[in-house]
């Protein structure tokens, strides 16, 4: 009877211990597809970020070309205006002329 008693507890002992190893090994499946996903999402992460730092070299690019144009077109338009003062006078030269 003894021996009975041992043997139920040894039967009781190894179907815990199964359960034991398959949820241990249930669960470094499952911390396997989910360093998997993280090294998925850490590339993923690391592409965006390296997009996102182009892209601020192109913001600043493009703010320095519109910076350069904004001095061309002053630059441009304080000509313009000479050009019309000098008109405006050429003008007056013609009309005294003329009375």
């Amino acid at each position: 009877m003894i021996s009975a008693g041992v043997e139920v507890k040894i039967n009781r002992l190894e179907s815990i211990v199964e359960q034991i190893g398959e949820a241990v090994l249930s669960t470094t499946e499952t911390i396997e597809r989910l360093a998997e996903r993280l090294d998925t999402l850490s590339i993923q992460v690391e592409a965006q970020g390296q997009q996102v730092q182009q892209q601020g070299y192109q913001i600043v690019a493009l703010c320095d070309t519109v910076q350069t144009l904004a001095e061309s077109q002053h630059d441009s338009l304080q000509k313009l205006n000479q050009l019309t003062q000098t008109l405006d006078r050429f003008m007056s030269v013609i009309q005294a002329l003329d009375d």
